[in-house]
């Protein structure tokens, strides 16, 4: 790997994870929240990816990767579940709302 094309890489991994980050400090949405965790999670797999092919065990980044994205899309699909459920029992995503909750 050339040292443009790392560098580019990287760049994108740090935006991805920007992105991710200020979305997640920014959006009250659970669906929305669901959406940046998961922009963070690839952000780690691209990372992941990129570690591996520096350290020429790209076979094996490649394998956790594959398993990173399958855990992430079971919980990515809870999630939503989850989200939908709230809306249709409380009729609303907003999580300050939903933190004001006890019980």
């Amino acid at each position: 790997m050339t040292s443009s094309l790392l560098n580019l890489c990287l760049i994108g991994v740090f935006g991805l994870l920007g992105v991710g980050l200020y979305g997640l400090l920014a959006v009250r949405n659970l669906i929305k929240i669901v959406i940046v965790l998961q922009i963070l999670v690839k952000a780690a797999v691209l990372g992941l990816i990129i570690a591996g092919n520096l350290s020429a065990h790209i076979n094996l980044s490649q394998s956790l990767a594959i398993t990173v994205i399958v855990a992430d899309t079971i919980v990515a699909v809870v999630g939503m579940a989850l989200a939908v459920q709230v809306q249709r029992q409380l009729g609303t995503l907003d999580v300050k709302t939903l933190s004001s909750l006890r019980g």
